[in-house]
């Protein structure tokens, strides 16, 4: 692996540096201001019962990531990309709707609300207070502005923050997610990195933490330019197994909850096929022979997936940083993606 030093370290990981810096901070200060959007946001839930949670790239991860804490709470809650709804749309009336995006200017946002004009129980959530979307319905606005770097970091926890407003809304109790933006823990990423040395691709999976992977695994492939993907684990046990083999490195993501042994079945069967595996853990089981487990203290719902998410952020940029020269500065992408 060919690791640049930070005196030659590419214009484009140095500003990703940057907003993951500044990541826990802007997302305690989103959680404190969002309070009195988050409590209209609640209502519209107790009144619905219903959530369709819209967006693209990074803010469909998010989408993904909280969709279970929704359902967790006796909500109806669906996440799928704003493309999807716009070409194949699910019926949006007596629903309450979250839009997503970090930048509130990404192209499906726009035609989304053009087309639809939006309904009474539609909420954004975003990072810029000037954008098309806060601008255009009620929105709940992350704290720091928007992110300049190209993949996404201190975006998605700052959006998760948001959500975690209107989790407590709904009567959820913040406390232990707060304390671990308030004192996150430092994880040595060599060993999983160094697993990772010699492998063509990586797929990520989880069972309730798949919003976590699907994150990474579109980070992996804006940084590093190989075609790294996510699988939901039980969609990875059907048929895809079939690639795996030293060549592809897998990362799965286990917490303290009821789809753990799953997991765990999972990194078994993927370190039997020879595959390096790298296992986030905050599960409280017992580590997996043969993987490299990142372990955490034992957590479930927003308290783990603000306590893996930046770990996770570490490793798809070291993981770039060993392949792309220029990692970080995108070449066929844009920051806010303004066409379809």
């Amino acid at each position: 692996m060919n690791m640049t030093t930070k005196t030659n370290r590419p214009a484009g990981l140095v500003a990703i540096d940057r907003e993951m810096a500044r990541q826990h901070a802007d997302a305690i200060a989103s959680y404190e201001a969002a309070g009195p959007m988050a409590a209209r946001a609640a209502a519209s839930l107790k009144k619905t019962g219903r959530l369709l949670l819209i967006g693209m790239g990074g803010s469909h991860a998010v989408n993904r990531a909280v969709e279970p804490l929704y359902r967790g709470l006796g909500i109806d809650a669906i996440a799928i990309p704003l493309s999807e709804q716009l070409g194949q749309p699910l019926p949006i009336a007596g629903r309450t709707i979250f839009v997503t995006s970090q930048s509130g200017e990404s192209a499906e946002v726009v035609r989304w609300f053009n087309e639809t004009g939006g309904t009474p129980e539609t909420f954004g959530l975003t990072l810029e207070a000037g954008s098309f979307l806060a601008r255009t319905t009620p929105s709940l606005v992350g704290s720091g502005g928007t992110e300049l770097a190209f993949a996404a970091t201190r975006s998605l926890t700052v959006t998760l923050a948001l959500h975690l407003a209107i989790l407590t809304a709904l009567g959820e109790d913040p406390a232990a997610a707060l304390a671990v933006l308030d004192g996150p823990e430092d994880h040595d990423i060599a060993a999983a990195l160094a697993a990772l040395e010699n492998v063509a691709t990586v797929v990520t999976s989880g069972r309730r933490l798949q919003g976590i992977a699907e994150a990474l695994a579109l980070g992996l492939t804006e940084l590093s330019r190989r075609p790294c993907f996510s699988l939901e684990g039980g969609q990875l046990r059907h048929g895809p197994m079939e690639m795996l083999g030293p060549e592809i490195g897998v990362v799965l993501f286990r917490g303290l909850d009821e789809t753990a042994a799953l997991v765990t079945a999972m990194a078994i069967s993927a370190v039997e096929s020879g595959a390096p595996v790298i296992l986030f853990d905050a599960s409280g089981l017992s580590p997996v022979a043969g993987a490299v487990t990142i372990r955490f203290a034992p957590a479930t719902g927003l308290a783990v997936i603000f306590a893996m998410l930046p770990v996770a952020q570490q490793l798809m940029v070291g993981f770039a940083e060993a392949r792309v020269d220029n990692a970080g500065t995108p070449v066929r992408s844009t920051k806010i993606t303004r066409s379809e």
